[in-house]
């Protein structure tokens, strides 16, 4: 087991309640970003793991961490009252995730915790992010410089993966 060095401290994704592995009901998310060329610019990803529906959003200020972290915020919000969890890797762009889970936690929660890091190099313990990241790169190849995309054509890819029939979803969107 590896860690960041300089994330604070958080919750393993073995701490998380067992019934969310089974992915049976909605609100379990899981996030990740895409970094551009040269590793200028980033994308958030976000997806909800029973749905696979997609989030995403271009960070105009990179992989700065209290910045990611209001924007997670603000795209969850809708969402709130049926997040149980958010898992996501260790890098240090999370290690805001205590703000994380205030702005999202029920009113009067007690030290509210929805966010659980995957370990170190084991990417398949977040596979729903990492196949919807697949899928954007379809559209958006390694190498791209972000700041050529516009908010609309990120928007646009969104839409279009979200509108996509789904095994899981008896081939519905």
């Amino acid at each position: 087991k590896v860690r960041a060095a300089h994330l604070p401290q958080g919750d393993s994704i073995e701490d998380r309640p067992e019934e969310i592995a089974e992915r049976a009901m909605p609100g379990d998310w899981e996030m990740d970003t895409i970094v551009g060329k040269d590793g200028k610019g980033a994308i958030l990803t976000l997806t909800e793991r029973s749905t696979n529906m997609i989030l995403m959003e271009r960070l105009p200020e990179g992989k700065h961490p209290e910045p990611l972290a209001k924007v997670v915020v603000r795209l969850l919000f809708p969402y709130r009252k049926t997040i149980r969890s958010i898992t996501t890797g260790n890098g240090s762009e999370f290690c805001a995730h205590k703000l994380i889970s205030k702005g999202l936690a029920p009113k009067g929660a007690k030290d509210p915790n929805l966010v659980f890091f995957a370990d170190s190099y084991c990417s398949w313990q977040k596979g729903s992010i990492e196949n919807a990241n697949k899928l954007i790169r379809q559209y958006i190849p390694k190498g791209t410089d972000f700041s050529t995309l516009t908010d609309a054509f990120i928007r646009k890819i969104q839409h279009k993966i979200n509108r996509r029939p789904r095994k899981k979803l008896n081939f519905e969107t």
